[in-house]
Order: C-alpha cells, then structure tokens, then sequence
C-alpha cells in the first residue's frame, strides 16, 4: 500500500512541478549544437516543429537574418544550454513550441498589409521601437510595420499607414495600431 502512495504522489509532485515550457523571444542558447539549417521560410516556428521531429533535439535557437544577404538559421541542440539575451533570436526547449511577446502596443510577427502612406528604412532593431514612433510622431499615421531585414527588403523597413488593415501572421513583421 506504501509503494501506490509513493507512485502517486511522485505523480502529483511531476505534474504539479513542470510548467509548460514555451520558447523566450529576446534569447539565444549558445552550445550544444548538432545540426545548423538555414530557415528560408524565416519562421522560428518551423524551427520549433523542426526540433519536435528529430528524436536527439533537446532545444532549439533561431536566429532572423540580419541583411537581406543571410537567410535565417535555426540551432539543433543535443542539451539545454543555459539562456543568454540576444535581441534578433528565439530559442526554446523541445515541447514548447512558440508563443510570440503579448503587448498592447506591439504585434510581433504581424504584418498590417496596406495603407501604406510612406516608407522609409531604419536599422536593425528586435522591437520595431523608432518605427513605432516615428507613427507616434505623425498625425496621419494609425498604424504601421516593421519589416525585418532579410525578408524581400534591402535593409529594416518602417511602413507608415492611414488606416488600420487586418492584421497577417507573417515572421518578417511587427506591427501596431495607435490608439
């Protein structure tokens, strides 16, 4: 009888303890690595699946391009390396999939097609921040998108609307709407 409340209560105690783990926008983690594979999709989502699929994976790290010469490259890992800050990555641990930041004022991997008044290009940024406001700043502007370099743009793209369009899941943008 002792042994089945032992069972159980390491079962409660498992449960209980592991959160569901999801992957940290903002992270790399550095090491470990088996495999490299460059992303053309730029999706770090399809590095996540891809992890899922492959039976050695542990944890995963996706990079976004960085010009519109280099294509996103998704890490393979045997281990769980420890999570460093890196601005352009996301990484994660097998299970856990991709949940994008919830902000009230930034739609990450949002792209607001249309409406587009004027454009202009910035340099590289995780957060889309001077775009941001750059809209803040103009009377005219409801809304607007950030595209990352490397997805179809010369360099980081901010994209100035005069209406509020329906928002696209796309991993080149981030995106938001004045309120």
């Amino acid at each position: 009888m002792w042994r089945w409340v032992g069972v159980v209560g390491l079962l409660i105690a498992t449960a209980l303890g592991t959160p569901h783990a999801t992957a940290q926008v903002g992270f790399d983690r550095p090491g470990s690595d088996y495999n490299r594979v460059e992303m053309h999709n730029g999706d770090p989502s399809a590095c996540a699946a891809r992890c899922e699929r492959e039976q050695r994976c542990r944890a995963w790290a996706f990079n976004y391009p960085m010009d519109e010469n280099s294509s996103a490259v998704c890490w393979l890992k045997s281990r769980v390396p420890m999570r460093v800050t890196a601005p352009f990555s996301v990484s994660g641990v097998r299970g856990g999939g991709v949940i994008e930041p919830i902000s009230k004022q930034i739609e990450f991997s949002i792209d607001r097609f249309g409406g587009d008044y004027r454009n202009f290009q910035l340099g590289s940024e995780p957060d889309g921040k001077s775009c941001r406001e750059a809209c803040e700043g103009d009377n005219r502007c409801r809304a607007w998108t950030y595209v990352r370099a490397g997805y179809g743009v010369s360099g980081p793209r901010c994209y100035l609307k005069d209406r509020v369009t329906p928002p696209r899941r796309r991993p080149c943008c981030i995106s938001g709407v004045m309120r």
